[in-house]
Parts: C-alpha cells; structure tokens; sequence
C-alpha cells in the first residue's frame, strides 16, 4: 500500500487492472485476426476475379493486419514478464512497419502497371460491400486498441490501432474508386485510388520501423 494525492493505493489493485486491460488487448487482437482473415480472403477473390487493384491491396492489407495482430498476441501474452516488454514492443513495431513497406511497394508497382497498361477492372459489388463494412468495424476497433494501449502505455498496440485506423482510409479510398467504376466506368479511379494509398502505408511503415510511434491519453469514456 502507499499513498498517492491522498489515495491508498495498492499494487496489487494496479496489476491487477493492468492485467484486465491485457485481456481486453488479447480479446481485440483475436477479433482482429478473426475479422481481417474473412475480410481478406473476400477481398483478394473478388480483386483477382475482377481485377481490381485497389481491392486486392485492401485484401494484402487485411493479411498484414493478421500478421500485426498475431505479432501483438505474442507482445500482449508475454506482457506479464516486464523485464521483455521493451524488447517485444521493439519487434512489434519492426513487424508491423517491414509489412507496411512491403505493402506499399506492392499497391505501387500493381498501380502503376495497371495505368500504363490500361487494365480495366470489372464491376465489384462484393467489394462495395466489403468496403462499406469495413468503414464501420474499423473505427469502432481502432478506438478500443487506442484506449487499451495508452492505459498499459503499448506503443506497439498503439501502432497496431493506428494501422486499424489506416484500414479505415483504406476502406474509403477503396469505396471511392469501386463506385466511380461502377456508376461512371472511370477504370482508371481504381489503380489511382491504389496509388492514393501508397503515401499513406509508407508513412506509416517508416513511422513504426523508427519507433516514432507514442501513446496518447485515452479517449474520454462514453
């Protein structure tokens, strides 16, 4: 027990808070993969049977999220030994930013080859669909990782939601490019909505591989 602005505090009542907001973190990482797994087997069908850029991104996106989250499973699992967290929060973050990098190449090569080759995509109303979701679950998740994340002061789950946030511009860049596809036959907004997302994954993946990330103060409870 100690004192701290005139309350009793105890140890074991932080710890075991802080373990609660563990378990909170593991529930949401096993949600995200759950999540990201269907949506990126839906969205890489539907972008090769279409052949959409944009949404076989969104779908390597979704497979990268799995990968981010399987990372943070490992990072939050060990979180009891305090002695490891700097050097899993580190690897963490190596994870998420070599597969943002990796990411951004590849969006930017299909793009460009999609423009100078004139690759017209086919209509995707499974990817409006997709998208549409997605623009609705990603925000949601974002912020409970977000909150986790500055009560257990994780910059690696903090990167972790701000690629959940990420998929969220994704997911509207995406939107954008299908519907002009659709209702005006613009095949040249998808492979440019994909190149849209290039700059904003790589910044991204340069932040996280250079540790740039911090933890902010929870959002206010609703």
């Amino acid at each position: 027990m100690f004192q701290l602005g005139g309350y009793t505090c105890s140890m074991q009542g932080i710890a075991s808070s802080r373990s609660e907001q563990v378990a909170r973190g593991v529930w949401l990482e096993w949600f995200t993969v759950g999540y990201n797994s269907l949506e990126g087997l839906v969205a890489l069908i539907a972008g090769f049977l279409a052949g959409s850029i944009a949404l076989v991104g969104f779908g390597l996106d979704s497979v990268i999220e799995v990968a981010s989250g399987g990372a943070l499973l490992w990072r939050l699992r060990g979180d009891a030994e305090e002695s490891q967290r700097e050097k899993m929060e580190a690897t963490s973050l190596r994870i998420v930013g070599i597969s943002f990098l990796a990411l951004a190449v590849y969006v930017g090569y299909e793009g460009i080859t999609s423009l100078l080759g004139k690759k017209t995509p086919e209509q995707s109303l499974t990817g409006i669909v997709l998208a549409m979701v997605s623009l609705v679950v990603m925000p949601l998740l974002a912020r409970a990782k977000r909150r986790v994340a500055a009560r257990i002061a994780s910059a690696a789950l903090t990167a972790d939601a701000k690629q959940t946030e990420f998929c969220t511009y994704l997911s509207a860049i995406l939107l954008g490019g299908l519907l002009l596809n659709v209702l005006f036959g613009w095949w040249w907004a998808d492979p440019i909505a994909g190149l849209l997302m290039v700059p904003i994954i790589a910044k991204e993946g340069v932040d996280a591989l250079r540790g740039k990330t911090c933890c902010a103060s929870p959002p206010a409870s609703p």
